[in-house]
């Protein structure tokens, strides 16, 4: 299982990539679903300063798209919060309910993300912690 370390990690990879890189070849690399800022169910994903995803590392379709109003299973702002959290203090976790593919349910969401230069890198991982409790009850 994935742990907040694991989504730390991915984040300064990607940071090191992208100061290497440029934006250019970074947000080319992180929307690749076979490159190496794709681990499982782990990825990266950019926003910019506003909520529009730059790069997604499992759907490229989202890349352009406004997200800033898109909300979670819950009723969430979570693109929201992540985007004024890294706008006011830089970095951050937000935490919110997700459609896991492999498992096809919602599940519990961790994200961190930090802001470089003009952008939010993002990166998390699933809770199935959450999936297993409900299957034992």
């Amino acid at each position: 299982m994935r742990c907040k370390s694991d989504a730390v990690r991915m984040i300064e990879k990607a940071k090191g990539f992208y100061k290497n890189s440029g934006k250019r070849i970074a947000f080319a690399e992180f929307t690749n679903p076979n490159g190496p800022f794709v681990e499982d169910e782990m990825y990266v994903y950019v926003l910019n300063c506003k909520g529009t995803m730059l790069a997604h590392g499992v759907n490229e379709k989202f890349v352009g798209e406004e997200f800033i109003d898109l909300m979670d299973s819950d009723g969430n702002l979570f693109i929201k919060e992540i985007v004024d959290t890294a706008n006011s203090k830089g970095s951050g976790w937000v935490e919110y309910r997700w459609f896991e593919a492999m498992t096809r349910k919602w599940l519990p969401k961790t994200v961190y993300f930090e802001k470089v230069d003009d952008v939010i890198i993002c990166s998390g991982f699933y809770d199935h912690r959450a999936e297993a409790i409900a299957r034992a009850v």
